[in-house]
């Protein structure tokens, strides 16, 4: 049975892999993932303001930045809460790529074109073998269009694309007023994987200091039921790979993935909550339900339920969204 799978241009074994996460930062689990049998090992982002503050020596150097920029710097993090900075994560990318066999693919995070996107190139001189972009902007200016939230979006990945050799993923976030279309203008740039979807952050209020409180919560498999409509949408429609991120919990959620689309599929929560070894167990549950399904490649499978094959996809959801509706009985 072939279970090997072509993500950003790379040849893997298997579409299974750790996705952005700080299991990353120890070697030693690092190790367990691959002896897990990660086909590839994603590393969590390192911040546009991250870059931007160590490179500012002198109060100047921020001030030469836009006003709103330099005050936002404040709002930060100081350096010393990050477990790697800026050139501790290059060293990271050489020390993992000295301690595993597999790819190694870099995260950055940032939201605005500017000079950080030179170390991308020192992420490729460090090593990595891809480099996955998580473009975080949330849309809070009333007077800011969409059209320029796109473009901001646009400008950042083609000028990625244009400082490095190696392949550059795309991490999308949900709330795109079309998600199909920046997709699509990403694929023409081109990039060369999606990743569906950044998982944003929902703040909470403590109602007794009166203050708001950035929280995260683990993902389970009701999540990935966005991912899915989205894979299986944009499947056939862009020549970039896919992957899916967020909502894999089980072998189950793993085959529906790679059904609607997905190259690649990324796990985070499921190995925070189960341990690095859970990967292995999505593997081999994938692989027996394939042997008893009679499937003989991951190729076979992945995009076999996709709306390539639909003449009008719009339609077809919106005959699904009339029969959920209908079906609920009081």
């Amino acid at each position: 049975m072939d279970l090997s799978t072509t993500y950003l241009g790379l040849k893997l074994a298997h579409p299974f892999m750790p996705g952005a996460s700080p299991l990353v930062d120890d070697l030693g689990i690092v190790k367990r993932l691959e002896d897990a049998g990660a086909s590839a090992i994603v590393m969590h982002s390192v911040f546009e303001e991250q870059i931007l503050r160590e490179g500012a020596s002198t109060l100047e150097a921020l001030e030469g930045t836009s006003e709103s920029f330099a005050e936002a710097l404040t709002f930060f993090p100081k350096a010393d809460e990050f477990r790697l900075g800026p050139d501790q994560y290059l060293e990271q990318i050489r020390k993992i790529k000295e301690c595993v066999a597999v790819p190694v693919i870099a995260s950055l995070n940032g939201c605005t074109p500017s000079g950080w996107i030179e170390y991308a190139k020192q992420i490729q001189q460090a090593g990595a073998d891809a480099l996955e972009l998580n473009i975080y902007i949330l849309a809070t200016n009333p007077h800011e269009t969409g059209e320029t939230i796109e473009k901001r979006t646009l400008d950042i990945a083609r000028q990625v694309k244009k400082a490095v050799t190696i392949p550059v993923a795309v991490k999308l976030s949900v709330f795109y007023s079309s998600v199909a279309n920046i997709a699509k203008k990403l694929d023409e740039i081109p990039v060369d994987g999606l990743v569906l979807f950044n998982r944003f952050y929902q703040p909470d209020i403590d109602i007794e200091n009166l203050e708001v409180e950035p929280t995260l919560h683990l993902s389970d498999s009701s999540e990935l039921l966005l991912r899915l409509r989205w894979l299986a949408i944009l499947y056939g429609n862009v020549k970039a790979s896919l992957a899916v991120s967020g909502g894999v919990h089980t072998p189950a959620d793993a085959i529906k993935a790679l059904m609607a689309g997905a190259s690649a599929v990324q796990l985070v929560s499921a190995l925070l909550k189960n341990g690095p070894d859970y990967l292995a167990r999505i593997r081999e549950g994938v692989k027996a339900w394939m042997e008893e399904h009679e499937y003989e490649s991951i190729t076979q499978m992945i995009g076999s339920i996709s709306l390539q094959k639909c003449s009008n996809p719009a339609a077809f959801e919106r005959a699904n969204y009339m029969r959920v509706l209908q079906s609920y009985k009081l």
